[in-house]
């Protein structure tokens, strides 16, 4: 996505495809069918509904915040190009995902598969096994992206510990130094049952094409009451087979997909409140925006009040002139403080009104009153 500001919006629209097309090689004809542009309180809408991920494919999700805000950063740096209208739209929007995210439950609940894995053991772990989250040895299988994910979800929630079994250690070692908090152990392939055995809650992530937990293998090592679940595709667990042992309680993708179709869906209904929120920080911005339109006014307001104040000064210079440097200073303070004091009023009326023809009205009535 491309932000710019200008005054000319055919014109700004078309340098910025011309830069387009000379960078990718794509003609202008080519390009205009793949663009949607929008302009003006479309556009702000638009980059506030992104920031707060409203306009994402998993609604809420937090990385485009993230982007966001490494957008702002990189564009108001000493080598960036935002002026101050960007500067001030960018910055809204990054406050505007940190509002949403804070203020609405829009980012709670998994809607990826290992997060709505971990969420199914949170919710059933007391009902299936009778112990709490803090009290869980953790067993995954595979030390591949999703186990990252995996470790990722269970830290926050404080699990007792996480066995991760592998081929190789190497995997498992970088998962121990990504996550020093969490008390991850090595397991190799050959102590792949011990550990499930010894583990409350099993999770499978392998890239193995058929089922590597089967009910045979599990009536023979697992005698504690266990949870599986299967994040696999294809299946590592013969989760049909498991479930006819009376101590274990697999879960497959299908039970996730579940989790991740209720959360989408509650997300979905949280979009309205959110967008009451985003309603707000929009207004804030056009109530800014529209007031640099009065930048010039205020400017001349100010020009000519300080013009009749120095004026003044010296014509009474002839009176002071027997009082100390102290209190020449003194009186420049009082001068500038009551010309600050009477000009307040209208320049802030100046600065909130969000009538465009109203606030031409005002700036002809003072441009009259103090012979603009």
């Amino acid at each position: 996505e491309i932000y710019f500001v200008t005054d000319d919006v055919h014109g700004g629209t078309r340098q910025v495809m011309e830069h387009l097309s000379a960078r990718s090689g794509v003609s202008l004809l080519e390009l205009r069918h793949s663009l949607f542009m929008l302009a003006k309180t479309d556009a702000v809408w638009h980059a506030l509904r992104v920031a707060s991920g409203l306009d994402s494919l998993v609604i809420g999700e937090g990385q485009i915040l993230s982007q966001m805000k490494r957008c702002y950063e990189i564009s108001t740096d000493d080598e960036g190009a935002a002026g101050k209208v960007l500067t001030r739209l960018l910055n809204t929007a990054v406050s505007a995902g940190k509002r949403v995210r804070s203020e609405t439950s829009i980012a709670r609940g998994g809607v990826s598969i290992s997060s709505a894995a971990v969420e199914l053991v949170d919710k059933k772990c007391v009902d299936d096994l009778d112990l709490d989250m803090n009290q869980l040895d953790i067993c995954i299988l595979g030390a591949g992206k999703m186990a990252r994910l995996l470790v990722q979800h269970l830290t926050p929630r404080g699990v007792k510990s996480i066995t991760v079994v592998n081929r190789s250690p190497g995997r498992v070692e970088e998962l121990q130094e990504m996550f020093p908090d969490s008390n991850i152990q090595l397991a190799l392939l050959p102590d792949m049952m011990k550990s499930v055995a010894e583990s409350h809650v099993t999770f499978a992530c392998t890239g193995a094409m058929e089922p590597i937990l089967t009910k045979e293998n599990l009536s023979e090592h697992v005698e504690r009451p266990a949870m599986l679940v299967d994040i696999s595709v294809p299946r590592n667990i013969d989760d049909a087979g498991a479930n006819q042992l009376d101590n274990i309680m697999a879960y497959n993708v299908d039970d996730l997909k579940a989790v991740v179709a209720a959360n989408q869906a509650k997300r979905q209904r949280l979009v309205l409140e959110a967008e009451e929120l985003l309603q707000e920080e929009k207004k804030g911005f056009g109530t800014w925006h529209q007031s640099l339109g009065t930048v010039p006014m205020i400017t001349k307001l100010q020009s000519r009040a300080e013009k009749i104040r120095k004026q003044e000064l010296k014509r009474v210079s002839n009176k002071l002139s027997g009082l100390t440097a102290s209190e020449r200073a003194t009186v420049e303070r009082l001068s500038r403080g009551i010309v600050a004091k009477l000009l307040h009023g209208p320049m802030s009326h100046l600065r909130t009104m969000d009538n465009v023809e109203n606030r031409h009205q005002t700036v002809k009535s003072l441009e009259a009153m103090f012979k603009l």
